[in-house]
């Protein structure tokens, strides 16, 4: 009788295994490090993508270097979503990247913001010398993309070196966003497709696409990544027709 039901449980604990191993063969959890400009067209496009698939997308979203940082100290991720070149090239350079995987998706526009009321006459980068703009808010620019390409673009423009000790650095582009929304500072400098899901703030100049540096997005699948088929199945969705309107509709630039 004992024997009879020592079979019985191995042949259920068999079967148990053998249904939960087919069950996560065709149903991953997908860990995407996005830029956390990505935020509300990420979320977007995850929930048309689940909507047609088993598979589940799980994001971690921040400022592109501390992404890299954690990716390259071995932190769990299976897709990188990068901001700018210089993060994924310095995980190319280590390894840390799947070959023949990165691709760049996307490109933005950099703007300059004030809080929706605000009364300051402020049309153009050079106002931002007036003594009343006392703040002005951005991502930081020793490192994080929207701070590098902003800082760099006021350099060209001869304006950085007088701007800068009014800078205000913040952890990540959505950081300045809720900065100028609170109205803690005067202004700040965001992507445009961040000025777009915002209606505490109104965009008073963008920076044209000639004279601003180039912004562009690379993604690309993890090395380490213990879901490497499921990754691929999520970003060839992201590159799909579907995927790109999400980006337009949301202001990014798709880079063919």
């Amino acid at each position: 009788m004992l024997q009879h039901m020592g079979k019985l449980l191995w042949g259920m604990a068999v079967v148990f295994v053998l249904v939960w191993t087919q069950a996560n063969a065709w149903a991953d959890e997908i860990l995407v490090s996005a830029a956390a400009s990505l935020t509300d067209v990420l979320n977007e496009i995850s929930k048309d993508y689940q909507s047609k698939s088993k598979n589940t997308i799980k994001f971690n979203f921040g400022p592109s270097p501390g992404l890299a940082r954690q990716i390259d100290e071995g932190a769990p991720a299976d897709i990188f979503f990068s901001a700018d070149l210089p993060q994924m090239d310095g995980l190319d350079k280590k390894g840390r990247l799947e070959p023949a995987t990165r691709k760049n998706l996307l490109s933005n526009q950099l703007v300059l913001i004030v809080p929706a009321d605000s009364k300051l006459a402020i049309a153009s980068p050079k106002d931002l010398l007036k003594a009343d703009v006392k703040r002005i808010a951005l991502a930081e620019p020793s490192s994080v993309p929207v701070g590098v390409y902003t800082s760099k673009y006021l350099s060209d423009e001869g304006l950085w070196d007088q701007v800068k000790p009014k800078v205000v650095p913040v952890q990540d582009v959505r950081a300045t966003l809720a900065s100028v929304e609170s109205g803690n500072v005067e202004a700040g400098f965001v992507y445009k497709t961040d000025a777009a899901v915002s209606k505490k703030v109104k965009i008073v100049y963008e920076v044209p696409l000639e004279k601003g540096p180039k912004i562009t997005y690379p993604v690309a699948i993890v090395k380490e990544s213990k879901q490497k088929d499921a990754a691929r199945d999520f970003m060839k969705y992201v590159s799909s027709p579907a995927g790109k309107d999400s980006f337009k509709k949301f202001g990014f630039i798709v880079l063919d």
